[in-house]
């Protein structure tokens, strides 16, 4: 087995579970993306597909113009049918691809806000049909969106099922530092308390974070941190973070750590002129995503002043992309250090 090259040969390598499948009679195969943020009952999204006696179904959401070219879009008729799927145009292919989304429920306001309708890269396909699709039909092609969606459209019957809920895209460094600070909004965007729906993560049997004389606001800040007479705001603070005195952290989503220093190892650190892991006092941070184990120091400024939007600086511990400065995985910035 080789790495995948792409949506669909990641598929294609594991045939052998469809095939699987079709022995047991399974007859419609859900397929999901990793790198979204909503919450949908699939068993909706399946009976949609068997309703309408579809070959291929695409969860559909409507999108406004400034994100409709980050994703594949679709044309779709009276009936649902898709009639036309373009993977990522720009320029006059963007704007052909523009429709009226009132039919799809919005109001007029809402309509002209979001005026495409993108695939959100979840799909049931009869399990005949993707095997065919994937084996026979094209078995060069290595991708859903750009190649092998574009074509079905053209022969076999596929739907749009229309997802009216929230859901983010966080394939990118920037929708993935949008969507975490959107938790700490009021009102959220996207809720994860839901007592219908849950979601659930690992245990991690740390005990409960320490706040001493600090100021919070619009955070989220995880279990297991040692938060010091600092100011958090807007923020999202991983599992076992310090935060030293004086720390200001803005807008940033900081990862955590995976293990923790003890008092004596991080004073023996400070005495020898190193830097324990997490950030040192009177640090100010701003529009930053921090990687998990990061060693930041004292004194130390992250702002981004300039508004750079690209640069790779691996060998000081950072990079910017579209202006998010990140620290890297195990980074150490030492005390002093503007950005």
């Amino acid at each position: 087995m080789k790495w995948f090259q792409g949506t669909a040969d990641a598929v294609r390598q594991f045939t052998w579970v469809f095939e699987d499948a079709k022995n047991r009679s399974i007859e419609n195969i859900l397929i999901l993306s990793g790198d979204h943020l909503y919450r949908m009952d699939y068993m909706d999204f399946v009976q949609h597909h068997v309703d309408s006696n579809a070959d291929i179904t695409i969860s559909c959401v409507p999108v406004g113009e400034s994100r409709a070219s980050d994703y594949g879009l679709v044309k779709i008729d009276s009936k649902g049918q898709i009639s036309q799927f373009t993977e990522k145009p720009k320029g006059s292919e963007l704007r052909e691809m523009q429709v009226d989304t009132t039919h799809l429920g919005l109001s007029p306001q809402d309509a002209l806000k979001s005026s495409y309708i993108a695939s959100m890269g979840v799909y049931v396909f009869k399990t005949d049909i993707l095997l065919k699709l994937l084996r026979w039909r094209y078995p060069t092609s290595n991708d859903f969106g750009s190649e092998i969606i574009p074509a079905a459209v053209m022969e076999h019957n596929v739907q749009a099922y229309i997802f009216k809920d929230y859901w983010e895209d966080i394939g990118t460094i920037k929708s993935f530092y949008e969507a975490n600070l959107a938790l700490a909004e009021e009102p959220h965007k996207f809720e994860f308390y839901d007592p219908k729906t849950p979601f659930y993560t690992s245990p991690g049997f740390l005990p409960p974070t320490k706040i001493d004389k600090c100021r919070i606001v619009d955070a989220i800040i995880s279990h297991g941190c040692f938060l010091r007479e600092c100011t958090v705001q807007h923020s999202v603070v991983g599992e076992r973070s310090r935060l030293d005195y004086g720390v200001e952290l803005k807008d940033t989503v900081m990862l955590g750590a995976d293990c923790y220093q003890t008092e004596v190892e991080i004073a023996s650190l400070l005495a020898e002129g190193e830097v324990p892991i997490g950030v040192g006092r009177n640090t100010k941070i701003r529009n930053c995503i921090i990687d998990k184990n990061a060693k930041i120091g004292k004194d130390v400024i992250i702002m981004n002043k300039d508004g750079v939007q690209e640069a790779d600086r691996e060998e000081e511990g950072f990079y910017i992309r579209s202006g998010i400065t990140i620290i890297s995985e195990k980074a150490t910035i030492e005390d002093g250090t503007v950005i």
